[in-house]
Parts: structure tokens; C-alpha cells; sequence
């Protein structure tokens, strides 16, 4: 043990600071296509023993890598390879703190798993309404380290929407506890936005202070099948119009990507698979504050409203909490499905919703060119204008061999589409390492010259999760 671990040890007790074993859980990527090697991994059990150890850390001038679920798609929270960095993994630190009913908040910790605190708000008849496919498995600290997105963003809006205020470790060991849960704080610059989305690179979240909602009366889901995707577009609108905040969930799917899930997964039964009038398939959610009823009822005037315009070409409403759990849990085995099929190049992008068409469109056509026989997995929140625009080996290729050689001009080619259509290039993923050297080419010089001003005067030393968004 070299000096620093034996600080460590001594700090959070010698069973959770971790050098030997098999570390995979820590060291590698959820996608596996990367892994590191660290230090140790160290598991503190509060927010005073990580103030301590980011202090010891300081003083070593050994880099700390944040951890919560280690479920980011960037490659954002693992060790580079030079086994020289410190993981500090927050899962020990996962206690609701408090409800606050009268002020609709509640304060978690960092290491509190996304379900477990959706769980902890419905038990006091409240809604958290953070929804992602990952939620049983990631961390509240890391959602709001990646803002993380998911499927009611359109209506509750992103991690950083939820969010009132935080508790975070400085890069010095500093604690700053801003959890008081103000709607209303003017009080100089908004710090909490400031680590909301660093990914760890300007201190550590250790809690959070979120805010929650009402439970609807009612929860009602629908899938249609739409001719095009222009028209998805216009039942948005339509559906925007007729059923105003209600709607709280709008995902887009292409049929090639729902018939991943008919091939790996042919329990769960896609609705209108394989039909010809359905290239698009659309998965609607309407809470209601008044009863199933009027759910009901503002669902199928909607959807008829649809039908009459053209929009739509089949459709079926849930008849109850089973059915829309199948339904939803088709559109979130999406990513698993196209796993199962083989590695692949993703994206996630964000557009504004009336460029989503012509963009599909336009770079549809271009991979086709450029790779005969690519196959195209689209999906995505159409509702936020963020959509997962996926690249898959031609049918029988080799899935490996098809990374290596495309993957780089595959995204050149991507990136460079959405920049033509105004669009960003990570919506809800992040940055991580993967996409640093595309930050320093698609975003404006003014904008990195202040990050890394920022990220100077915040952490000096460089030991906040270094490479990670802006290069080490």
C-alpha cells in the first residue's frame, strides 16, 4: 500500500478502499468497449469522509474519477489505463434524507439508485418523474452529473429542471451545502447549473434537493403507427394541442429498430410490426388529474382527430397498467435488442423537432450511399426533439470489422448533418471521452475558451475526472 491508500484506509476503513480482485465493475465502460485500470477503488460512506478523501487526493495530486451506477454512454466515469487514478464509487451513499410534502422536494443522496428514489416519492403519494431505461441500476448523482433526459422530458423537463439545489465536493475538499430547496434564490451566480452536467469534472455531488409533482389520477398509453415521419411531427402537434401538459411522453421508433425487438425479444409483441402502412410507430403517454375517464376520452378524440387528418394509420390504447407496461417496456429493450444484434455506432442527437424529417432524410441517404446495405436504428424522445440515430453492420457482416472501418467516417458524417441542421450532437449522453475531440470541433471557441476558464479556476490542480469534456 503506498502512503496515499493508507490515508485512504484509514479515512473510510480499510474493506472500501479496493486494489485487488476483479475491479470490472468499476474499470469498465457499460458498453464494454473500454477499460481501465485504477488505483483503487474507494467507497465512502458520507459526505465527510469524501471531503477527506478529495483532500488527501489534493495533496497527493492524484486524480479522482466520480462514479455512481457506471451507466453513461461516453465513457465518462472509469479510469484511464494508467492505474495512476482514484474511482470514487458514491453507492454507499444512497439515503433519502427527507420529504418535504408541503414544498414538494425531496433530498437524496448521490448514490441513491434513480428507482429507488421514484419509489421513495410514490410511497408519499408523489411523483418523481425522471424516467430512463437505466434507472434501475443508475444513481441520482450521476443523472444530474450527465443532466441526464429520458421519456418526459417534454413535460417535467430534463435532471436540471428537477433539481432545486445540491451539496458538492470541491476539487480542494470544500463542502458546499446549497440543499435548501428555494424556488426563488437570486443570490449571485446559479451554482447549482454550474455542476449540473459537468460530469464530474468540477467537484463531486454528493446530494440533492429535487423537485416532485402530484400523481395523476390517471396514466393512459397509446401506440400508433404513422405513415411518415412528418407525420409523427403533426401528431405532436395535435397531441400538444388537445391534451396541453397532460401529454408527458412522445417516443418515435423506426420499424427496423422495433423489428430488433421482434427478433430478440418476441414475448413482448410489437403492435403493427412488419406492416407497411407503419415505417414509424409512436408511444404516447397522457396523465391526467381527473380520472381514467377523461383520460380516456381526451386520448380517443385525439387519436380520431388523427385518423381524420391523416396522421395515423392504426392505432391501440392500453386497457391497463400491463399493456402499458408492455408497451413501454418495447420501446426501452430497444437499445438491448440492438446490443444483441451487434456492436454498433451510436448517436445522440438533438434537433429542432421541424428539422427531423428532412435530417432522417437527408442522412438516411447519405450512410446508404456511403455503406450499401447499413441498416439505420432510429428511436427517440420526437417529443424533445432528441433522437438516438444508431448505425448497425449490414445484415451478416461483421459487426467488429464494420466498427473499425466505418465508425470514424460514420460519425464525421453524422456530426457533420447535424451541425448543417442546426442541431448538438449530444443530447442527453454527455461528452465523457469519446466525444471530446467533437466538442473542440462543433462547439464555438468563445464557449470552450470559458469552460476551460471555468474549469481553471474551479479545479487548478486538474484532478476532477480529467479528459473527461474538455481535454486533460
Amino acid at each position: 500500500m503506498t502512503p496515499l491508500l493508507d490515508t485512504l484506509a484509514a479515512l473510510v476503513g480499510p474493506a472500501h478502499v479496493i486494489t485487488d480482485g476483479d475491479l470490472c465493475a468499476w474499470e469498465q465502460d457499460w458498453r464494454r468497449r473500454v477499460r481501465g485500470k485504477a488505483l483503487a477503488v474507494v467507497r465512502p460512506a458520507n459526505t465527510q469522509q469524501v471531503a477527506a478523501v478529495v483532500q488527501a487526493c489534493a495533496a497527493a495530486g492524484t486524480a479522482i474519477v466520480p462514479q455512481g451506477g457506471n451507466t453513461g454512454l461516453t465513457v465518462g466515469s472509469i479510469p484511464d489505463a494508467s492505474g495512476t487514478q482514484i474511482v470514487l464509487a458514491l453507492t454507499r451513499m444512497n439515503a433519502v434524507r427527507s420529504i418535504d410534502a408541503d414544498n414538494l422536494t425531496l433530498t437524496a443522496e448521490a448514490g441513491c439508485i434513480l428507482h429507488n428514489l421514484q419509489a421513495a416519492a410514490h410511497d408519499a403519494g408523489l411523483l418523481f418523474p425522471l424516467s430512463l431505461a437505466a434507472q434501475g441500476s443508475c444513481t441520482i448523482g450521476g443523472n444530474l452529473g450527465t443532466n441526464a433526459g429520458g421519456t418526459q422530458v417534454l413535460r417535467y423537463g430534463n435532471a436540471r429542471e428537477l433539481c432545486l439545489g445540491l451539496e458538492v465536493v470541491t476539487p480542494q475538499g470544500q463542502c458546499w451545502d446549497g440543499l435548501r430547496g428555494l424556488r426563488k434564490d437570486n443570490t449571485g451566480y446559479d451554482l447549482r447549473d454550474l455542476f449540473i452536467g459537468s460530469e464530474g469534472t468540477l467537484g463531486i455531488i454528493t446530494a440533492a434537493t429535487l423537485r416532485l409533482y402530484p400523481q395523476p389520477a390517471a396514466r393512459l398509453t397509446a401506440w400508433a403507427a404513422v405513415p411518415a415521419l412528418e407525420q409523427a411531427v403533426a401528431l405532436l402537434g395535435l397531441a400538444r394541442q388537445r391534451l396541453a401538459a397532460g401529454l408527458t411522453g412522445f417516443e418515435v421508433m423506426g420499424q427496423f429498430a422495433l423489428s430488433l425487438v421482434g427478433k430478440r425479444m418476441p414475448q413482448l409483441r410489437v403492435p403493427f410490426l412488419g406492416e407497411r402502412n407503419a415505417p414509424w410507430c409512436v408511444l404516447l403517454e397522457n396523465c391526467d388529474s381527473e380520472s381514467e375517464e377523461h383520460a380516456r376520452a381526451g386520448f380517443e378524440a385525439l387519436l380520431q382527430a388523427a385518423f381524420e387528418a391523416g396522421c395515423v394509420s392504426n392505432a391501440v390504447v392500453a386497457e391497463n397498467l400491463a399493456q402499458a407496461t408492455q408497451l413501454w417496456q418495447i420501446r426501452e429493450s430497444i437499445p438491448l435488442a440492438q446490443a444483441e444484434e451487434g456492436p454498433n455506432v451510436k448517436h445522440d442527437i438533438a434537433l429542432r423537432i421541424s428539422c427531423i424529417p428532412a435530417f432522417v432524410a437527408h442522412t438516411d441517404a447519405l450512410l446508404q450511399r456511403s455503406i450499401p446495405g447499413v441498416r439505420l436504428v432510429n428511436f427517440g424522445h420526437l417529443g424533445d426533439g432528441n433522437l438516438h440515430y444508431n448505425v448497425q453492420a449490414p445484415a451478416g457482416g461483421d459487426p467488429q470489422a464494420f466498427l473499425r472501418e466505418h465508425e470514424p467516417a460514420i460519425n464525421q458524417l453524422v456530426y457533420a448533418a447535424v451541425a448543417e441542421f442546426g442541431g448538438s450532437f449530444s443530447a442527453e449522453h454527455g461528452i465523457g471521452s469519446l466525444k471530446v475531440d467533437t466538442l473542440e470541433r462543433y462547439q464555438s471557441p468563445v464557449a470552450l475558451t470559458l469552460m476551460r476558464a471555468i474549469k481553471q479556476a474551479l479545479d487548478p490542480q486538474g484532478i476532477m475526472n480529467p479528459g473527461r469534456v474538455l481535454r486533460a
